[in-house]
């Protein structure tokens, strides 16, 4: 299988979408970060910095709009909704971002780094008060749209 993003010489190269159809393409990622139950309740602004989930979800929408300048074979895309949900769990949050766009290529990098950069920000905001915090299990959901359809990764279907 020939990767997109090396040329024949396997030198690093953008992948040409020039011929590519413009479709509606939505991509669905999540994550969590992890820890201490007592850190939980400094979720809610009580704490110095605000309120935490807030200013991820700016950090995670800021994410996705600039993940081009980040990932370097990453083509621009003018998105066209960037979501965060956040779902509190015993032991930290689950960070779900969904991003859609009109365009040739997909949007599936611009979500991961969205859920990404909203666990970073949270984990910035409460590290003060938690030095254990970890963010894992940042992964693709599913994605529409393009010549290869749906996926829909296992996780889902449960």
């Amino acid at each position: 299988m020939l990767l997109t993003h090396f040329d024949e010489s396997d030198r690093a190269r953008m992948s040409d979408v020039g011929e590519k159809a413009v479709t509606k393409r939505i991509a669905v990622a999540r994550g969590r970060i992890v820890m201490q139950p007592s850190t939980l309740s400094l979720l809610d602004g009580s704490g110095k910095k605000g309120n935490v989930l807030n200013t991820a979800t700016v950090a995670g929408i800021l994410a996705a709009k600039r993940t081009s300048e980040v990932i370097p074979m990453c083509h621009p895309i003018a998105t066209e909704h960037v979501a965060l949900d956040f779902t509190t769990l015993p032991d930290g949050v689950e960070i779900t971002a969904t991003v859609s766009c009109s365009a040739k290529t997909g949007v599936e990098m611009e979500a991961l780094y969205a859920v990404t950069v909203a666990g970073l920000t949270i984990y910035d905001m409460l590290k003060s008060a938690d030095k254990t915090m970890r963010l894992e299990a940042v992964r693709l959901l599913r994605k529409t749209g393009g010549k290869s359809g749906a996926v829909i990764n296992e996780e889902e279907t449960r």
